[in-house]
C-alpha cells in the first residue's frame, strides 16, 4: 500500500521516527524532527496532549516533570500536583494546567540522560505545538508524513478536552484529509479510534501494548485484553475501524527469561490476513533495549547490533518500524529492499 503526495511515493516498509530522532536529540523537539528528516525518515511521530487553553502540544506525556525544566521555574512550583491518569497515580506538572504561552517559557530536556548523555547538552529546545510539527513536514521539499498519537484521550475527554475534533481539524488545516495522504493517526485506546473513524478518511492505527489492556476498555468494563486483540478474531475486529496495528515488538518476537530472541509469533501473518498493516515499536540501538544476542559488550548505554534486529523484523514482513535512530532504520530498510531486487 503505497503512500504518496504529488506523485512522490514513500519507500516500503516505512520508517517512523519515534518522537523524532530521539536517540540523538531530546524527544519531540524541533531538533529531533529535523534530524529525522535529514536522515531520511518517512514519518515523524508527534505524541499529542492538550494545554489549559485547548491547544494540542507535542509531549510524550501530559506530565512534563521529566522532559522539561519546569522544576527550575519557581513561578510554577505550586502547579506540582498528583493526578490519576489511566488508573495510575502520577505526581508532577501537567500540560492541561498550563496555557500555551506558559509552556513556551519552558525548555525541553532529555528523558533518558543516563542512557543518552549527549542529548543532555541540548538545552534550548522549546515545546512544540502540533501545528508547528505539521508546518515542518509541509515545508520539507521531499515527502515526509506525520504520524500523531492521541495520548490519554479518555482522560482528556473526562476533563472537558476531547481530542478527536482538534486532531482532525489541525490535520485538515494543514492539507491532510484524504486517505492517500501520508498520515496515520494512532492510539492505544479503541473508542478513540472508533470515534475518529466516523470523522476522517485518514489511516488509523490500533496500538497494542504488551501488558496493559486499552484503558478505555478497562474503564468501560468490556474485559478486552491484549491476548484478545492479537488473535485472528481480534485482528479482524480491529480491521473494522483501523487500517493498521502497532504492536510492541515482543508480541512479534518474544524473548526468554535470559533476554534471548525467540521464534516469531504469527501476529504479522494474522494481521495481514485481516487486511491490516503492521508497524511495530520501538527499535533502539542501545544494548539495554536489544535482545541478548544482539548486544555488544557490557555497557548498557553502548550501541549493539541493532541492524540484526531490524533485519529479522523486516524478514518477518512488518510494514513499518518505529525507530529512535531513524537513520539506522533507513539503512537497514534500504539494504533489505536492495537484497530483494
Amino acid at each position: 500500500m503505497a503512500l504518496s503526495v504529488a506523485g512522490a511515493a514513500l519507500a516500503q516498509p516505512v520508517v517512523i521516527a519515534h518522537r523524532g530522532a530521539s536517540g540523538e536529540r531530546p524527544e519531540h523537539t524541533l531538533a529531533a524532527y529535523k534530524r529525522a528528516i535529514e536522515q531520511g525518515a518517512d514519518f515523524i511521530e508527534p505524541d499529542l496532549v492538550m494545554t489549559k487553553d485547548g491547544v494540542l502540544v507535542v509531549r510524550h506525556e501530559n506530565n512534563i516533570a521529566d522532559t522539561t525544566d519546569v522544576a527550575d521555574h519557581p513561578e510554577f512550583a505550586d502547579r506540582r500536583t498528583g493526578k490519576t491518569i489511566d488508573g495510575h497515580e502520577v505526581v508532577g506538572w501537567f500540560t492541561e494546567d498550563f496555557t500555551l504561552a506558559e509552556l513556551k517559557t519552558l525548555r525541553a530536556r532529555e528523558r533518558l540522560p543516563q542512557i543518552r548523555a549527549a542529548n543532555a547538552g541540548w538545552l534550548d529546545e522549546r515545546i512544540l505545538t502540533f501545528d508547528e510539527a505539521l508546518a515542518l513536514v509541509r515545508a520539507t521539499p521531499r515527502t515526509v508524513g506525520i504520524y500523531p498519537e492521541t495520548k490519554h484521550p479518555t482522560y482528556f475527554a473526562s476533563i472537558g478536552k476531547p481530542m478527536e475534533t482538534a486532531v482532525v481539524t489541525a490535520l485538515a488545516r494543514a492539507g491532510f484529509a484524504k486517505a492517500s495522504d501520508p498520515v496515520f493517526i494512532q492510539s492505544f485506546e479503541v473508542s478513540n479510534l472508533q470515534a475518529l473513524r466516523k470523522m476522517t478518511k485518514l489511516r488509523l492505527v490500533q496500538l497494542i501494548d504488551s501488558d496493559e489492556a486499552p484503558y478505555d476498555q478497562v474503564a468501560a468494563g468490556t474485559g478486552l485484553t491484549i491476548a484478545d486483540m492479537v488473535t485472528p478474531k481480534g485482528l479482524r475486529a480491529i480491521a473494522g475501524y483501523a487500517d493498521a496495528v502497532g504492536p510492541y515488538k515482543l508480541l512479534i518476537e518474544p524473548r526468554d527469561a535470559a533476554g534471548q530472541a525467540q521464534r516469531p509469533t504469527t501476529l504479522v501473518a494474522d494481521a495481514h490476513a485481516a487486511g491490516l498493516l503492521v508497524h511495530s515499536w520501538t527499535f533502539r540501538n542501545e544494548n539495554i533495549f536489544l535482545p541478548a544476542g544482539d548486544r555488544i559488550g557490557e555497557d548498557q548505554a553502548a550501541h549493539g547490533n541493532a541492524a540484526a534486529e531490524y533485519a529479522r523484523f523486516l524478514g518477518y514482513g512488518v510494514d513499518g518500524l518505529f525507530a529512535d535512530f531513524p537513520g539506522e532504520a533507513v539503512k537497514a530498510r534500504d539494504a533489505f529492499l536492495a537484497a530483494k531486487r
